[in-house]
């Protein structure tokens, strides 16, 4: 088809619908229905030629393996969750915290073992520190922030056995296609990694609040309480500091009693009451697919390759991270089977977490048939013809960060984001000479800022049930760190683009 300016038109219905829907996946319908009657406009022409993208793309092997990888890891995440893994890892670090550094401190830590996924992370640390934060004098806030400062922006960043590499890749793939790069799609994601640069911004932010600005909040609270607090005898003084002494020892976490105790025994999405407490049902399977991933990248890649790193470079990655996730599975069942629990129960709780990705899977299916219906209307062509001449090669990046970060603040997703700009960034800054790696590092930092920062965001709003926050009063106090980190990494867009053009 000859080029023109309805080759846009998919992608700029896309954008306004979302925000208006605050659900990405109408926009993406809309979109493609669009696209497709202009493909062929006639009643059920337009249906058909839909179908037609929808089921071709499905049935792509990458595609097909992507949606195999973003199932079993979900199911494999709700049988650690069934089998009391969260549960157990929960009690056994709630132990060893002590004081509200320790609890901070433990926070930040937690993410080498928790990084696999946003939520995953969210439900297995938040019943932590919702558990202590009345004994360690912590506020929900100051809670909320650390755990979700540490989530979406760190999970963006880690190349392997995540729930976000398979859909990054995809997205990068299905971009260079459009725009007839016939780079390794892995290998640029993993080589865009550094140019995130909200990520790094918002985790030093967040560094700084958690460490220095909450801290001196909370002194300047304890002097003040000081002050107003009546002069008491050296006796009454003594038997206070005494009964503080010996308080932790009476609010160690309990499952019969206590406030920390019904703490986490009630906290939604992370387990149930009767869940088992089995630490280990958490740290084998993670420590399997880790190790598992590495190694199979390695083994895939080892020949003709120097060293380790040039190795992991030329694996099949996708293969390798599915490969090891379908290991992982087998074994962790035949680990739960050893431990009496019921297959039957074990499948159950694997399709059931699988099944919640479904919505996932249908966003991804409408991204990859509107990336197809648009190159076919002349995507590229026009963009090369057209819009190039309007956007400066150096500015590519830095618009594309604050048009995305816009776009996801309304829609709350850093998925439905990347899906929507990777396509429209990569042939910008093929066809306009940009480079490449910061634009798409610029769209996946667009992404995680909507996750991070909207009120919409399911992180903020899973986040916020556990702890028992108020959803948009949470989600202003985080607005201003949020934009601070947008406002660096804003300027380093435009300072990579500049030196890099």
């Amino acid at each position: 088809m000859e080029p023109s300016w309805k080759a846009l038109l998919p992608f700029l219905v896309v954008i306004p619908i979302s925000i208006w829907t605050k659900q990405v996946i109408p926009g993406l319908f809309v979109g493609l229905l669009v696209g497709s009657y202009f493909m062929t406009p006639s009643l059920l022409g337009g249906l058909r030629t839909m179908l037609h993208y929808v089921v071709d793309n499905l049935m792509q092997t990458n595609n097909i393996r992507i949606i195999i990888f973003l199932y079993v890891f979900a199911g494999l995440v709700s049988m650690i969750k069934y089998t009391g893994g969260i549960k157990g890892f929960v009690h056994l670090v709630s132990k060893k915290v002590k004081s509200a550094k320790t609890a901070m401190l433990l926070t930040w830590i937690s993410t080498m073992v928790t990084f696999s996924d946003p939520d995953f992370r969210i439900v297995t640390v938040a019943p932590i520190m919702k558990a202590l934060r009345k004994r360690l004098g912590l506020s929900s806030q100051q809670i909320g922030f650390a755990i979700e400062v540490t989530s979406n922006p760190v999970v963006a960043l880690i190349p392997i056995a995540t729930a976000f590499v398979g859909y990054m890749v995809s997205v990068i793939d299905k971009a260079l296609d459009t725009a007839g790069i016939g780079a390794e799609p892995y290998i640029v994601y993993v080589r865009s990694i550094p140019f995130n640069f909200f990520s790094y911004a918002i985790i030093a932010v967040g560094l700084y609040y958690s460490f220095f600005v909450y801290s001196r909040k909370k002194q300047a609270a304890v002097s003040e309480k000081r002050k107003e607090a009546p002069i008491r005898s050296w006796n009454e003084r003594l038997a206070l500091e005494m009964a503080e002494e010996q308080r932790p020892a009476d609010n160690e976490p309990n499952e019969a009693q206590g406030e920390e105790g019904d703490a986490m025994q009630t906290c939604p999405r992370a387990y149930q009451k009767e869940t088992p407490v089995k630490p280990w049902n958490l740290i084998v399977p993670l420590s399997i697919v880790l190790v598992l991933t590495l190694f199979l990248s390695w083994w895939d890649g080892r020949r003709g390759a120097r060293t380790f790193w040039q190795a992991f470079l030329q694996s099949d990655a996708l293969g390798a991270m599915l490969e090891a996730l379908l290991f992982t599975v087998i074994i962790t069942v035949a680990f739960f089977l050893w431990q009496k629990f019921k297959l039957n129960d074990l499948l159950t709780h694997f399709v059931k977490g699988g099944n919640e990705l479904i919505s996932v899977i249908l966003m991804l299916a409408l991204i990859w048939a509107l990336s197809a219906v648009a190159e076919d209307l002349g995507f590229s062509q026009y963009i090369t013809g057209h819009v190039k001449e309007w956007i400066p090669p150096f500015f590519v990046a830095p618009i594309l960060f604050l048009l995305g970060a816009v776009i996801s603040y309304f829609i709350g997703s850093s998925w439905g984001t990347w899906g929507m700009l990777m396509p429209l960034g990569v042939t910008l800054a093929s066809q306009s000479g940009a480079n490449i790696l910061p634009v798409i590092g610029a769209v996946f930092a667009s992404g995680t800022f909507g996750a991070f920062a909207s009120p919409l965001s399911d992180n903020t709003v899973t986040l916020c049930t556990i702890l028992d926050l108020p959803v948009m009063e949470y989600a202003r106090t985080k607005l201003i760190p949020s934009l601070i980190a947008a406002g660096i990494a804003a300027v380093l867009f435009g300072a990579t683009s500049f030196l890099l053009h």
